[in-house]
């Protein structure tokens, strides 16, 4: 490969880069407040979480076992499961777009997505 070919192939990588960190800024810094449950794929509840006033829990009991979502303004978490790992329970609660938390014995999947309800 000659020189000019390496300096071409850093800089289209380069631009590449910055295109893929500047979409995963926005992803995780955009103004998502809805929070979306899903369980085996299917959407279980909507949240706004920027009008809940007060902390509540969602109990939700599937052939898969047991999960408690706590809902409190601006955030959401998982705070029990009756799965083996407990990875969702550890992982805490979420404010905004980006890694969602996943209980994957239970096939459930709490994500926070910008933009309304519609309603």
């Amino acid at each position: 490969m000659d020189r000019k070919t390496k300096i071409w192939t850093i800089i289209l990588a380069g631009v590449a880069l910055l295109g893929i960190l500047g979409w995963l800024a926005l992803e995780n810094l955009g103004g998502g407040t809805v929070a979306v449950i899903t369980v085996d794929g299917e959407e279980y509840d909507r949240i706004d979480l920027s009008k809940v006033t007060e902390s509540y829990d969602i109990q939700i009991d599937t052939q898969y076992g047991h999960n408690t979502v706590h809902v409190e303004p601006g955030r959401i978490s998982v705070t029990e499961a009756d799965c083996p790992d407990g990875i969702c329970v550890a992982q805490g609660a979420i404010d905004k777009g980006g890694v969602p938390i996943v209980c994957m014995p239970h096939r459930l999947v709490v994500k926070i997505e910008g933009g309304d309800i519609d309603a």
